[in-house]
């Protein structure tokens, strides 16, 4: 394990490995026991997109395992106005000790892992997102106890989170279903490796795929970038939210998580966010733990 590109580069073992790692820091951590295993080491946080939970999870991460990240967003570099990713890939090299990048296109970040000399973990990107699903999945384990028999429900657009979901899900053992609108499904060759290689369903109808679903998951309809096509997406996704009805079909100890934010009313109404909010703010704060865990695999 070089980098953290996308959850499909690494195997089961290696997830699993990463999970195991970040219940020793969340256990450590709440005891008081030390964690500076990455002493004297650098981080890059490179932000084309506007986050909260990543940049404060990987800055305080960083800080509580010993090192230093350092914020840098797009109009502080010379990335912002047109030097090429290959170049400043190998002048941070120098620098740093890793880099996260939080941006838009997916050829950004495996650009950067090509061109530089030190480790790179996606931050997001607008075909994946595999911290957050790292995070999903140990919080799933803690609640559930393990991921033999599951069944993981995402109900939304299929965007980078349903891409990540879908292959993190099938990866450790569990089914997954998506309800989405035609038109708004996940990756294709996503979708034709799920159906190779593990229990996939998809359909437009929301309860069909959340029937006796262990896990509820939603996201908001229209993610960083798509804010001008908010009016036709609320039309398009009516019909797609996490409501009673969808609770009533999956299984009654059925948890919901959520990526955040959250637009009550849309995607979720308020009535099972609050429901829930135990569960997902638990996976607001693993997002913490689990990259504290990559952070060490890559670094230390």
């Amino acid at each position: 394990m070089k980098h953290l590109l996308k959850l499909g580069d690494l195997s089961r073992e290696e997830i699993l490995s990463i999970l195991n790692l970040a219940d020793q820091l969340k256990y450590e951590r709440k005891n008081g026991i030390a964690t500076d295993y990455l002493k004297g080491k650098k981080l890059g946080m490179i932000f084309e997109k506007a986050s909260t939970r990543t940049r404060i999870s990987f800055e305080v991460g960083m800080t509580e395992l010993g090192g230093t990240a350092l914020f840098l967003s797009n109009r502080d570099l010379q990335i912002g106005r047109g030097e090429p990713v290959e170049d400043t890939a190998r002048v941070l090299s120098r620098f740093l000790d890793g880099v996260m990048i939080r941006t838009f296109a997916q050829k950004e970040v495996e650009d950067f892992a090509k061109y530089g000399s030190i480790p790179v973990i996606n931050g997001l990107t607008d075909y994946c997102h595999p911290c957050q699903v790292l995070a999903d999945l140990m919080t799933i384990r803690e609640r559930k106890g393990s991921f033999k028999g599951l069944k993981m429900c995402f109900v939304g657009d299929g965007n980078n989170m349903a891409n990540s979901l879908m292959v993190g899900a099938i990866k450790m053992g569990m089914s997954f279903a998506i309800a989405c609108p035609k038109g708004y499904e996940p990756d294709a060759d996503l979708i034709a490796w799920a159906k190779e290689n593990g229990d996939f369903f998809m359909s437009e109808d929301v309860l069909a795929a959340a029937k006796d679903a262990d896990v509820i998951y939603t996201d908001v309809w229209a993610s960083m970038g798509q804010e001008e096509e908010k009016a036709k997406r609320e039309k398009a996704f009516a019909g797609f939210q996490v409501n009673d009805a969808v609770m009533n079909a999956a299984k009654k100890d059925a948890m919901v998580l959520h990526c955040l934010p959250a637009h009550r009313g849309e995607e979720i109404t308020a009535e099972v966010f609050e429901a829930h909010a135990d569960e997902i703010f638990d996976e607001a704060e693993n997002r913490l733990h689990a990259q504290k865990a990559v952070m060490c695999k890559l670094m230390k």
